[in-house]
């Protein structure tokens, strides 16, 4: 379910991934639970955290998101938190196995989308989703850029 829904829950979107819509072409989108410490609920709600970098894995039958980087919150240790250290997703067991035979038979890959938090918890959207050619990001940008000149056209 895409965080633009809301069925009567309070959504809060702390970070978007543009990139990855650009770079990627989005097949599968899923909502996910974060395992994370109390620290890091506090950082990420203060909104110090980047999912850019970050993709997720499969390490067995779990999914982890890898290279998230949740910066220490100002007022506990930060010899207690690690910024990047792999977080573990929380989806059901039916998704998780589509997730692993998508990305291991078509040579997908899974990327975060979009991190929220959803009636209190914090939820990450990722999709599965295919890397993009140079010459298809070209594609995008004219296409983009095609779609603005209309708009102006049609605001005159």
């Amino acid at each position: 379910m895409s965080p633009a829904k809301n069925d009567g829950e309070s959504i809060k979107i702390v970070q978007k991934n543009r990139k990855a819509y650009f770079n990627y072409e989005i097949l599968d989108k899923y909502e996910a639970g974060l395992v994370l410490e109390g620290p890091e609920v506090k950082s990420i709600r203060e909104g110090h955290v980047s999912i850019q970098e970050s993709y997720a894995k499969m390490r067995g039958t779990e999914l982890w998101v890898i290279n998230m980087d949740v910066q220490p919150y100002s007022h506990t240790p930060t010899a207690l938190q690690e910024p990047k250290r792999a977080r573990k997703l929380l989806l059901k067991r039916r998704e998780i196995e589509k997730i692993s035979t998508q990305t291991r038979e078509k040579g997908l890959t899974v990327v975060p989308l979009t991190l929220y938090f959803k009636s209190g918890f914090a939820k990450l959207e990722i999709g599965v989703a295919r890397g993009r050619a140079k010459h298809d990001k070209r594609d995008v940008i004219r296409k983009r850029e095609a779609d603005r000149e209309l708009r102006k056209h049609r605001m005159r």
